[in-house]
């Protein structure tokens, strides 16, 4: 890989709200410290993301100590919202997984949320990701678990493989969508130094000091096509990679990784293909 490095970390505190972009952070089991561990669910448990509604790309979480948020939006008010304790949890179903979570203690929270999506929606905390919700088995060692993550405890994407998305997207028949910044892609961790597409033959990488599982490749969905600064909707980039990048089904962009060892990455930090 020669000088791969990382070249930026993201953190989502609520799934599908705006990320962070911390210079460092730990990596639990689950997942980065603090990444998805909110929620927001309808009134009849399912998660809500940007596949939904897309307006949530305008919505921001700032990470508190402790591990609590606070919520900010345009037309709302900001909201502070505290970790709930756990006295009682209710059940939320993300992409067929049954998992337990505790509402956010606060009426104020469910009340902003659903005020600023116009449905009812209610913001749930996950109490204990260490046994809360099992990987996919079919992908997984015992034991590993992740957060309210899409499937897996971190995604990875690279410079290389979007500037490669990119050049395909100026070829096509939708030019003007192009060039597409990598946030449509919420990736958790973005490696520099690489050619295109080179993470597709990864199997086990080292970030800095932290060793990772690389899991399977990232499927991608409607939510890469929507710009997360305006929340409007393209046909890009589904229509390229269905061109140029179906893998075993899916429209493939990104690796999904599960952690190996415990410790801190940072921006800069040496990434190692190992196997």
């Amino acid at each position: 890989m020669g000088n791969a490095l990382l070249q930026s970390i993201h953190v989502h505190p609520v799934k599908a709200f705006r990320g962070l972009a911390p210079r460092e952070a730990v990596v639990e089991p689950w997942g980065l410290a603090g990444d998805r561990r909110w929620v927001l669910i309808d009134d009849g448990g399912k998660v809500v993301t940007q596949r939904q509604q897309p307006r949530l790309a305008l919505a921001a979480a700032e990470l508190l100590p402790g591990g609590g948020v606070r919520l900010s939006a345009p037309g709302m008010d900001p909201l502070t919202v505290p970790v709930p304790r756990a006295v009682g949890t209710v059940p939320v179903e993300i992409f067929g997984d049954k998992v337990e979570g505790v509402p956010a203690a606060e009426a104020a929270a469910h009340a902003w949320c659903s005020a600023y999506l116009g449905i009812g929606a209610r913001l749930v905390h996950m109490d204990d990701p260490a046994t809360r919700r099992p990987l996919d088995p079919e992908y997984a060692q015992p034991g590993e678990t992740v957060s309210f993550a899409d499937g897996y405890p971190l995604l990875l994407t690279t410079v290389a493989s979007l500037e490669a998305l990119n050049s395909l997207i100026a070829q096509g028949a939708r030019p003007a969508e192009g060039p597409l910044p990598m946030n449509r892609f919420r990736p958790n961790v973005v490696v520099a130094g690489t050619a295109a597409w080179a993470e597709d033959d990864w199997s086990r990488i080292a970030i800095g000091e932290v060793t990772f599982r690389v899991a399977k490749i990232c499927g991608r969905c409607v939510v890469t096509t929507t710009d997360q600064n305006s929340a409007v909707r393209g046909k890009e980039p589904l229509a390229t990679l269905g061109r140029h990048r179906r893998i075993d089904g899916k429209l493939a962009f990104g690796q999904n990784l599960v952690p190996l060892s415990p410790g801190t990455i940072r921006v800069g930090d040496p990434v190692t293909a190992l196997a």
